[in-house]
């Protein structure tokens, strides 16, 4: 079976050259090289600005020093070998919790209410390590790649739509560009989400010694997630959280976020020794 880590990287070099190509023909070098550079700029602003954009948009504060958490966070960042992140609680019932920051110094974790209700001490300390794997294996510099890269093909598109006013070029040709490209770039920049979560499920399960932690408190997620929906934030951040908060369906998994939620506590089971 091919590792999380290798096929994130067969993922982003294929989006790589699919864009390389479909930029050659929709703009040539200059228009490729212009697209580039807008994503690259808009995705880098939102990569730099993440923790404290996501933090505002969910109403997040910074947990008490007498909290709970601080204590699990610390030893299970101390078992990661990184520095202990800072950690917030998100007034929702809805039981979740999300990692974010561009490095180590600037490294957050959030909670919602629902969740510190819901799971006990072990499951929470399963989600931590999850979340403490996301810090750790960059997760969020390497969705900013995706994102950037994936971004561009919007922009390539416009290209098709606005500059080809001549009527030049073949129809199918120009269609195919404009919108099946940037569908592809989109599914493979789900699956390289989906892949970060698993290799998060694995490297979490490692670092605390004990993947039925995590199973365990996954599968309550799950049922939760069913019946209660966040109430705060938007989609566009759905896959910053362990699993999506706005879709509990499992349905249409090639345009998830995430992997099924039984596939990875299956995975995680397998796990045990």
């Amino acid at each position: 079976m091919i590792s999380n880590q290798l096929k994130t990287i067969l993922l982003l070099t294929l989006l790589t050259v699919l864009l390389m190509g479909v930029g050659s023909l929709i703009a040539g070098t200059i228009g490729l090289t212009i697209a580039f550079v807008i994503a690259l700029t808009l995705n880098l602003l939102s990569y730099w600005f993440s923790d404290k954009i996501v933090l505002k948009m969910y109403k997040a504060k910074e947990a008490p020093p007498d909290h709970k958490l601080h204590d699990i966070v610390r030893d299970v960042a101390h078992m990661a070998s990184i520095p202990k992140p800072k950690i917030y609680l998100i007034p929702d019932k809805h039981a979740n919790a999300f990692a974010t920051g561009r490095n180590y110094k600037h490294a957050a974790v959030a909670f919602t209410e629902g969740i510190l209700e819901l799971l006990d001490e072990d499951e929470l300390k399963g989600v931590i390590a999850h979340e403490i794997s996301h810090i750790r294996n960059k997760d969020i510099l390497i969705g900013t790649i995706a994102g950037v890269i994936a971004g561009v093909f919007s922009y390539l598109a416009f290209f098709v739509r606005f500059g080809d006013e001549d009527g030049r070029g073949n129809i199918f040709t120009m269609i195919a560009l404009a919108i099946i490209a940037p569908i592809i770039a989109t599914i493979i920049k789900l699956a390289v989400s989906r892949s970060r979560e698993f290799l998060a499920d694995e490297t979490g399960a490692k670092i605390i010694r004990n993947p039925v932690f995590l199973a365990n408190a996954l599968a309550k997620l799950h049922a939760g997630n069913k019946t209660n929906k966040m109430k705060l934030g938007n989609e566009a951040t759905a896959h910053m959280f362990i699993l999506n908060p706005f879709d509990g369906s499992g349905i249409m998994n090639l345009l998830s976020t995430h992997p099924p939620v039984s596939q990875r506590i299956g995975r995680l089971m397998g796990m045990k020794t």
